[in-house]
């Protein structure tokens, strides 16, 4: 059966999270004889993609906008809403609700973030984003159950699925002789990351004898370039001066497409996420890194602890950059610990790569589109 689905979201060439996960998914989702199409949501008026999927722009704060995404989305069978906080319009990006509560077709939306200790007007916007929903989806278990526990969702409207990687599954590369091991952090950069404990983390690891390179990829958060500029940036190339390891920390300021972020993932010895939030329950870098097989030193976020308790990394504290040094220095050194991490991360791959995550949101799509039909008129 034909099945049209309208993803709601931001979308390339914004570059974000949550842009990158909707272009992955549109690709993945349909089937042979299904639609697909963008709803793109946008602080500011912009050219559209010129033979894509974006059938209508959505304006932060533009209520012309708003009421023809509303009129656009029915026509579609089923709604796939990304949730963050202030993506859309409004103090917290409060005018999502409205438009959710106008929508009228089978309606999927998917919370990249649930706050522990959410503000008032927070919560009263995700209460309102879950009741307009004809399902939630969270991305782990972690986020499922504060859902439950701490918002008095039923049970019966939300579902796991995870956040879905590219398949980058390849032997383990073995570094030539001579040259430093690789430790690789990516995504989008910005205070809050931890870039700064990874950094003194890699001048104790030197004063240890053991020299490793350490790549940040990343451009600067939109967000934050327009409010800082490149102040973190300058201030740890500042640091990692100060720490003698200048020679060893590596910065590339692009957001990297997926071939060339893929070469270098390839090439990481181990994937570092020294993130300072202990909130985050959703992690696209820790879902990729994990996917790829590469072995994962984590700090102790909500995903992290979830994902890695079975082998697949070893975590440490936030702002550790102590516990960061030994971790590495574990991964980098002890005889069989990354194969054995990797074998863990084996196991975990099939059910996070795209592929199956498409199926779970289609099996999810049609259970929705069945129950609407079923209902009495």
């Amino acid at each position: 059966m034909r099945t049209s689905y309208a993803l709601l979201s931001t979308y390339p060439p914004t570059q974000c999270g949550l842009a990158t996960f909707t272009a992955a998914l549109a690709a993945h989702l349909p089937r042979p004889g299904d639609e697909v199409a963008v709803v793109r949501v946008l602080d500011k008026p912009a050219p559209s993609p010129a033979g894509g999927l974006v059938v209508h722009d959505l304006v932060a704060g533009s209520a012309a906008s708003t009421a023809a995404a509303a009129e656009i989305l029915n026509g579609f069978d089923v709604v796939i809403v990304q949730h963050e906080y202030g993506i859309y319009g409004g103090a917290d990006g409060q005018d999502v609700v409205s438009l959710l509560d106008a929508l009228y077709v089978p309606t999927i939306v998917v919370l990249h973030t649930v706050l522990a200790k959410p503000t008032l007007r927070q919560r009263a916007i995700l209460d309102g984003v879950i009741a307009a929903a004809g399902a939630v989806v969270t991305m782990t278990k972690t986020a499922r159950s504060r859902l439950l526990d701490s918002y008095g969702v039923s049970p019966e409207k939300v579902f796991v699925i995870p956040h879905g990687a590219a398949d980058r599954r390849v032997a383990p590369s073995w570094a030539a002789v001579g040259t430093r091991p690789q430790v690789l952090t990516w995504g989008l950069l910005g205070p809050g990351k931890g870039i700064e404990h990874a950094i003194d983390a890699m001048a104790m690891l030197r004063r240890r004898g053991l020299q490793a390179d350490y790549q940040v990829a990343g451009q600067t958060h939109p967000r934050v370039l327009d409010r800082d500029g490149e102040a973190y940036r300058r201030a740890l190339m500042a640091r990692a001066k100060d720490r003698d390891v200048a020679d060893q920390v590596h910065f590339d300021a692009r957001f990297l497409p997926a071939a060339a972020l893929g070469k270098l993932i390839s090439g990481a010895d181990v994937v570092l996420l020294p993130y300072d939030s202990l909130e985050q329950v959703t992690s696209g870098v820790l879902i990729e890194a994990v996917a790829a097989g590469k072995p994962v030193v984590s700090t102790c976020f909500p995903h992290a602890v979830e994902l890695l308790g079975g082998g697949a990394g070893l975590l440490v504290g936030r702002q550790d950059p102590a516990g960061i040094a030994s971790a590495l220095h574990r991964v980098l050194a002890e005889p069989g610990l990354s194969a054995r991490m990797r074998r863990c991360s084996v196991d975990l791959a099939p059910e996070l790569l795209w592929p199956a995550v498409a199926r779970s949101y289609r099996k999810l799509a049609s259970s929705l589109a069945a129950d609407r039909a079923g209902a009495p008129a």
